[in-house]
């Protein structure tokens, strides 16, 4: 048995272990990251709103009965909603992969965590590593400063920890997924077809073009066939889906590239880590129809703050508003998707004794859609303690909201803002940013932020005045200059130079050497983060895209950074 030591252990290398290496390596922080199978599964876990150019939108849903292709309903699962400034659109865990392993990180499969134990330095725990070559299990201790358990809801670290797992299972609701290849010609891969009823035996099949233009998801569920195990016998399980299809040869299964089974889970954790150990994902919350991107926000928050504690940057305190800021979120989440699976499953009032409907909305297509709350973009940390917000309104929303329009506060989503551009001082300096191209030009917000440091925004109407430099002389005192990102934002047209330009001294200009100078050309910014044109206000953007401040003066500056790296302690720390 081997030992080996390193910052962070994470277990599990579904969406949710992949987003936490990768943020903890961008970070700096040495990770090691295990899977328990031997080979990464191809295909998909789930199906999230993803914003990335290499997502595909949601398909209509068509429902048809058993053995029919006529449409009986079409309708969306998610309401087509036009792009904005704030909300722009854009196979996830091969590309997440393949950033993880430009940073030196590669996931080591068929490593299975066996138990583990935690003292007041660090966790020691015992993985046995699988060989493919001769079959052979070797042993090895790994000692890490922290692990993330994101082993799924099956996984083994909740249960080790000894976490209470509040909620209930839908015991009568089996239900298989998986992904599969099929001789379809006469299936449209356009739509998401469901076939059957809920009452009897039902099957969704979604087209997804990641495992090649004969690839589909199945979803099935049933009440009059057992389920239970039928995935382990691959002949039963082809006849199974042929049957709930129903259309004979003109739709017959080729391969199962893979299947899995569950009940329903609408439980949550009572609180997301003991001492040095932390959970994510399903294994904290499994949930159907938000898991993915819930559990990508769960590692997205843990991740950097497990990095500023691992660094001894921030206080370990931090750690606890993991707990804090993700309860209210996955709790309400639960609330929502309860009632969804609920009214899935009811059958519809005006349904006729063969399951057929063709009148009123049924209690399936009610389920299915997705309100814009569903869309997760209003999800946020208005009551944490570690957000401030010096206006005295009072953080008054549910966690799981909805955008707002004409609001931000502390604890929202922050918004994209495209269009700024360089500003040119009168001493001819430039505030140069690169695009992708790397020409320099116009940029917006999302390219301003990162997960490796804080964005300080400094809206102001004038580029040099009293605010400007007691911002910036505040952030000297209380941050590591490395750990945060100073841009400056000026409202209106960069063709009218005279607009921003004050008189000042050389000594004045030189503060500005290491701050972005931006113009707001279309007023996209301002208006986003709710700003006057003549207004002063500071916001502060935190890696996870989180707004963590909005301020209007240096003191509610201040209090927000002592919250995250406590009083001068990120200072010391780094000066030592």
């Amino acid at each position: 048995m081997t030992t080996c030591t390193v910052p962070v252990l994470v277990v599990g290398a579904g969406p949710t272990g992949i987003i936490a290496a990768l943020m903890l390596a961008q970070n700096n922080v040495p990770v090691r990251i295990i899977e328990k199978e031997m080979e990464h599964r191809r295909g998909q876990r789930g199906t999230a709103i993803q914003i990335h150019e290499r997502a595909t939108p949601f398909l209509p849903l068509q429902e048809h009965n058993r053995g029919s292709l006529e449409p009986l309903n079409t309708f969306p699962m998610v309401e087509y909603t036009e792009p904005t400034p704030a909300i722009p659109y854009h196979t996830l865990e091969a590309i997440v992969r393949e950033h993880l392993a430009k940073l030196g990180c590669a996931v080591e499969l068929g490593t299975q965590l066996i138990s583990f134990t935690q003292d007041e330095k660090c966790v020691r725990a015992k993985v046995v590593k699988h060989r493919d070559n001769d079959g052979e299990e070797v042993e090895e201790v790994i000692e890490a400063a922290y692990l993330i358990g994101a082993d799924g809801a099956r996984g083994i670290t909740r249960k080790q920890l000894g976490l209470t797992f509040l909620g209930t299972t839908r015991e009568h609701d089996f239900i298989v997924q998986g992904d599969i290849r099929l001789e379809a010609g006469s299936l449209d891969r356009d739509q998401w077809h469901i076939f059957g009823q809920m009452s009897q035996d039902v099957i969704t099949l979604r087209p997804t073009d990641e495992l090649g233009k004969d690839g589909w998801r199945i979803v099935m569920s049933s009440r009059k066939t057992d389920l239970e195990g039928l995935i382990h016998d691959r002949e039963a399980f082809v006849n199974c889906i042929n049957d709930f299809i129903g259309l004979g040869d003109d739709v017959k299964v080729k391969e199962v590239m893979w299947a899995s089974e569950f009940k329903p889970n609408m439980r949550m954790v009572n609180k997301f880590g003991v001492g040095r150990i932390f959970v994510a994902g399903d294994v904290a919350h499994p949930a159907g129809g938000q898991g993915m991107n819930s559990s990508v926000q769960d590692a997205a928050n843990l991740a950097w703050k497990a990095a500023l504690v691992y660094k001894g940057v921030s206080p370990a305190s931090l750690l606890e508003t993991y707990t804090t800021e993700r309860l209210p979120v996955i709790a309400e989440m639960l609330g929502y998707t309860t009632e969804m699976h609920k009214l899935i499953r009811t059958p519809s009032l005006n349904a006729d004794g063969g399951g057929n409907s063709k009148n009123v909305e049924s209690n399936r297509e009610r389920g299915l859609r997705r309100g814009k709350n569903m869309y997760m973009l209003g999800v946020n940390y208005r009551t944490s303690p570690i957000v401030i917000d010096d206006s005295g309104v009072p953080a008054v929303q549910h966690a799981y909201g909805e955008i707002q329009e004409d609001i931000l506060r502390t604890g929202d989503r922050a918004p994209d803002a495209p269009g700024l551009v360089s500003h040119h001082t009168s001493r001819g300096s430039q505030s140069t940013v690169l695009l992708p191209g790397g020409m320099a030009g116009s940029t917006r917000m999302f390219d301003l932020f990162a997960t490796t440091h804080r964005t300080v925004i400094i809206f102001t109407p004038a580029l040099i005045v009293p605010f400007v430099q007691s911002v910036l002389e505040t952030l000297q005192q209380v941050v590591p200059k490395e750990l945060v990102r100073r841009v400056v934002v000026l409202p209106g047209s960069p063709s009218e130079p005279d607009r921003h330009a004050e008189s000042r001294t050389s000594s004045e200009e030189d503060q500005l050497i290491d701050v972005e100078v931006l113009v707001d050309r279309v007023g996209h910014a301002y208006r986003g983060y709710i700003v006057e044109e003549q207004e002063t206000k500071v916001v502060v953007v935190r890696p996870d895209g989180v707004v963590g401040a909005v301020v209007r003066g240096v003191r509610g500056l201040e209090q927000y950074f002592e919250g995250v790296f406590g009083k001068k302690r990120g200072m010391l720390v780094l000066q030592n």
